[in-house]
């Protein structure tokens, strides 16, 4: 029951048809169909069973029976629920009967006057309100005054103005009676959606598997019951953050690639839209998990990479002590998001977590990373952790500055890297040195390459046990 129905003279149906549309920024899109018995002039119509997080500023309405046939000319969203200390704030000022038990077992019923409630809410200004502690006040019919007292307190009446669950109150006007279907959507806060990910390893880490999953949130005050479901990847701009709550507040083994048909995508705009392909229930405070993806016989590739310098240019310490120093390389997995990887679907931002079989068979996690919306053809990079058998030590061993009379126009430097392989297997280690601005290496202990023009890159051959030294001398001017 809703207790302000006796002050409109229709009531909206439930929901006919839900389709709602999750972002991944916490928001939601709710698209349902109700119909309204509508009488020819103004009328008021309640609209129950809204999310309790409904931003009222986005609701739109439209007839689907007789397009153009009604006008909603105010719009009013209850949302005062029921609860003690709701009924017990708007009893103040009014008779109410409190019963206790007395010390001696006797029972005793108080009538009186409700001067203060337990709680109350308290403005803070700009809109900000806070709950604070009263503690409660009776004025009996003879004029004691009690205070705190403990026991069970009935009241005459529900308060006016308190509802049971969250409803729109629209002024309508309508251009003709009977029966109208409409379709009502609004964006309510308080739903999420993020992607999880399982990679799964064969026994070398040259082979993966990759299992997708969207796990939702919904904590928008309602569920929606059997909703055709959506889900809308990508960075949406929004001119304002709604704050608050509506206007109150594996493993297995390496087969063929499998397709799962439990999601299909679409390119949407700049986006990309998943769409559940069955009709999902979304309890209010639950969370859901839905199969996204499920690929095969993926080729991962295994980076070493010792790279001094990368945060340097930041102004802040790089590995070991800003470019020298014991360094412990950076273990990360590559693979191509296509269809000759097994997979080739846009990849929603998410989690990933790594899995690898040990010696007995027995999966182990190896590590955890993050990922941004990926399109297809596009290379994943996971940083999963830092190598514990392979070590590099930097040091600059020479340094002058090249003067132009009495200014410094540039410098010399040679720097040693000697990176250290004490596992029982051949490994490849990718040292990386950064430099900026003009600059030549004269000499070089071993080729190198340069993938753009700050980075110069060594690629370190390690047989099992063994220990190597790169050394270069780069002249920099300015």
């Amino acid at each position: 029951m809703t207790f302000i129905a006796a002050i409109a003279a229709s009531v909206a149906t439930a929901p006919s048809q839900i389709e709602l549309t999750v972002y991944n920024q916490g928001f939601g899109l709710v698209k349902e169909q109700r119909e309204l018995n509508l009488t020819k002039g103004e009328q008021e119509i309640l609209v129950e069973d809204v999310a309790q997080r409904i931003e009222a500023n986005s609701v739109a309405i439209k007839s689907l029976t007789a397009p153009g046939s009604f006008t909603v000319l105010e719009q009013n969203y209850k949302y005062d629920l029921i609860s003690p200390n709701a009924i017990l704030n708007k009893a103040v000022g009014k008779e109410i009967t409190f019963n206790r038990t007395l010390p001696d077992g006797s029972k005793e019923s108080i009538i009186g006057t409700l001067m203060s409630s337990p709680t109350a809410v308290v403005s803070q200004g700009s809109g900000r309100s806070t709950s604070t502690y009263n503690g409660m006040v009776i004025q009996t019919r003879d004029g004691r005054i009690i205070l705190n007292p403990t026991g069970e307190i009935q009241v005459n009446s529900i308060p006016e103005g308190l509802i049971s669950k969250p409803t729109l109150l629209w002024l309508l006007d309508s251009a003709k009676s009977g029966k109208n279907k409409i379709q009502l959507s609004y964006v309510t806060q308080g739903i999420s959606w993020t992607s999880d990910y399982v990679l799964t390893l064969g026994q070398e880490g040259k082979i993966g598997a990759l299992k997708g999953w969207v796990t939702m949130n919904n904590n928008s005050g309602i569920s929606f019951k059997d909703a055709k479901l959506k889900l809308l990847a990508g960075d949406v701009n929004r001119v304002q953050t709604f704050r608050g709550g509506g206007f109150g507040g594996q493993g297995g083994g390496f087969g063929a690639p499998v397709a799962d048909a439990a999601v299909s995508t679409e390119q949407f705009s700049e986006y990309h839209l998943y769409t559940v392909n069955r009709p999902t229930t979304v309890g209010n405070n639950e969370q859901k998990q839905i199969s996204l993806l499920e690929g095969f016989d993926i080729p991962v590739k295994k980076r070493l990479v010792v790279d001094a310098m990368r945060s340097y240019g930041r102004r802040q310490p790089g590995e070991g002590d800003i470019g020298t120093g014991d360094i412990k390389p950076l273990v990360q997995l590559q693979f191509v998001n296509d269809e000759e990887s097994g997979l080739g679907m846009a990849l929603p931002a998410g989690r990933v977590k790594v899995f690898q079989p040990d010696s007995t068979g027995s999966l182990q996690m190896v590590g955890e990373d993050r990922i941004d919306h990926t399109p297809k053809k596009e290379t994943i990079k996971l940083n999963v952790g830092r190598a514990f058998d392979i070590r590099a030590s930097r040091k600059r061993t020479h340094f002058e500055w090249i003067m132009s009379g009495s200014r410094r126009r540039g410098a010399i430097e040679t720097f040693e890297i000697e990176v250290r392989n004490r596992k029982d297997t051949a490994e490849v280690v990718e040292v990386m040195e950064r430099h900026w601005g003009e600059y030549t290496i004269s000499k070089n202990s071993m080729e190198f390459t340069k993938p753009d023009s700050d980075t110069v890159l060594f690629m370190v051959q390690l047989k099992p046990e063994e220990v190597k030294t790169v050394t270069y001398t780069i002249r920099t001017t300015w």
